[in-house]
C-alpha cells in the first residue's frame, strides 16, 4: 500500500509554498501544546527543497515549538481542570500520569528527554504547568532539547542532500510503514 509516497510528494509541494515558513511555525507551535503531528514532517522536506535555508528552518521550528511548549505549560498552570477530561478522552491520561511521575523523579531531565524524543512533548508541557515546574528551567530544557532535535534533523537532511532525497523517495513507503510499526510497538511497551 503506497500511501506514504503520495503524502511525501504533497508535503514536498507544500514546502515550496511562499508561506511554508509560517505553516512550519504554526505546526511547531501547535504540536507542542495540543496537535499530534510533529513538525519534522515539514522541516525535513523544506530543508530538502532549500538546503541553504535548513538552519533557518530549524531555528523557526525550535522557537515556535518552545513558544508552543510555554502555551502548553500555561494550559497546565491555569486550566488543568478543564483539560483533564480531554486528556482522558483522547487517550493521553496514562501518558500524563507517566509524565507526572517523571517530573517527581527527574524534573528538568523529563522535559529534556520529552523534547528530544518522539514521546508526546505536549503532555509534558501541560504536566509541567500543572505541577508548577520552574518556568525558566522549563524553557531552558525545552530550548536545549527541541533545538538539538530540530537542528539535528535539518543538519542530517542538509548533509544527505539530493542523494538522501532520492533514497527517501524510493523507500518512503517502507520507511513510513516501519515507523507506524515502531510507534505501535512503542505504545504497547509503554503501556506495560
Amino acid at each position: 500500500m503506497r500511501i506514504f509516497s503520495a503524502l511525501y510528494t504533497r508535503v514536498l509541494a507544500w514546502s515550496a509554498h511562499p508561506h511554508a515558513k509560517w505553516y512550519l511555525g504554526g505546526l511547531s507551535f501547535a504540536e507542542s501544546s495540543f496537535f499530534p503531528i510533529p513538525p519534522d514532517v515539514m522541516l525535513a522536506p523544506m530543508t530538502l527543497a532549500r538546503p541553504d535555508q535548513g538552519m533557518r528552518y530549524a531555528l523557526i521550528t525550535t522557537v515556535t515549538s518552545v513558544l508552543g511548549g510555554v502555551a502548553g505549560y500555561l494550559i497546565g498552570f491555569f486550566a488543568f481542570e478543564a483539560v483533564e477530561p480531554l486528556l482522558k478522552d483522547v487517550g493521553y491520561w496514562e501518558h500524563y500520569l507517566r509524565a507526572r511521575a517523571w517530573f517527581e523523579n527527574w524534573g528538568f531531565w523529563a522535559i529534556f528527554i520529552a523534547g528530544f524524543s518522539p514521546i508526546p512533548y505536549k503532555v509534558f508541557t501541560i504536566a509541567a504547568g500543572a505541577l508548577l515546574m520552574n518556568l525558566p528551567l522549563f524553557v531552558l530544557a525545552s530550548v536545549l532539547s527541541r533545538g538539538a532535535r530540530f537542528f539535528l534533523v535539518a543538519g542530517l537532511v542538509m548533509w544527505g542532500g539530493a542523494r538522501m532525497e532520492a533514497h527517501m523517495r524510493r523507500h518512503i513507503d517502507t520507511i513510513g510503514w516501519a515507523t507506524v510499526v515502531l510507534l505501535v510497538v512503542a505504545y504497547f511497551v509503554i503501556q506495560m
